[in-house]
């Protein structure tokens, strides 16, 4: 038998992307350049929240622009605009001072503030830490893990970032690939309410903690904050 033709890739929309850097003479400039193609760069990041988050129909279309800007400032990234044109502000001092393993910084940097152009947040009623944790749910199946990430015990289950983002990886393990796609859906046009988890689950999301944490402990992987 003739082997079976593979599907064709989704075929996501793409926006526009614009750059602006603001002091080419910053070695963090230089770095940045030398290690990515600004576009190829922030399509990469625009699929992996496509993939993580939506499924080709019901991949969000309202994003028109996303625009990079590069220049010196305290602290790492952020993303802000509308609903339609959207701003990624990108430290080249974090660029300079992640030489060692820029490329996969930048890519990994890249990928979480994407998420945020994407992202549902329940009418911005959802939480800060699991806002920031489903970002960085992405970059962890995107590839792209610091040295410094590991699975961790915080008080809260949404304490945010990696920490949140493992516990994630963990529910998407236990329930199924696309559970956290789901909560991600869920919150499209409904305030946030602690019981989307067990909506989308079959369990509340402190029960869901409590294994986690107990998982943690068994498998030898705990580490307490």
């Amino acid at each position: 038998m003739p082997p079976h033709d593979l599907p064709p890739p989704p075929s996501w929309v793409i926006p526009n992307f614009v750059l602006r850097v603001e002091d080419l003479s910053h070695p963090g400039a230089s770095i940045f350049f030398d290690c990515v193609k600004p576009k190829e760069a922030l399509k990469l990041a625009v699929e992996a929240s496509y993939t993580w988050l939506y499924t080709p129909l019901t991949a969000p279309t309202h994003v028109k622009t996303i625009t990079l800007v590069l220049r010196p400032f305290d602290g790492v990234a952020y993303t802000w605009g509308t609903h339609e044109m959207k701003e990624i502000n990108f430290s080249l001092d974090w660029i300079k001072s992640s030489e060692s393993r820029a490329r996969d910084e930048i890519l990994g940097v890249l990928v979480h503030e994407v998420v945020h152009c994407y992202q549902y947040n329940a009418k911005e009623t959802c939480p800060g830490g699991l806002i920031e944790g489903i970002a960085d749910f992405v970059r962890l199946h995107a590839g792209f893990v610091p040295p410094h990430w590991r699975p961790r015990a915080e008080e809260k289950w949404d304490a945010g970032y990696d920490a949140t983002a493992y516990f994630l990886d963990w529910i998407e393990k236990r329930c199924g690939e696309g559970t956290i796609r789901k909560l991600n859906g869920s919150m499209k046009d409904s305030i946030y309410k602690v019981k989307l988890f067990e909506k989308v689950t079959g369990e509340s999301v402190s029960s869901l903690y409590a294994l986690y944490c107990e998982h943690l402990e068994q498998t030898g992987k705990i580490s307490r904050a």
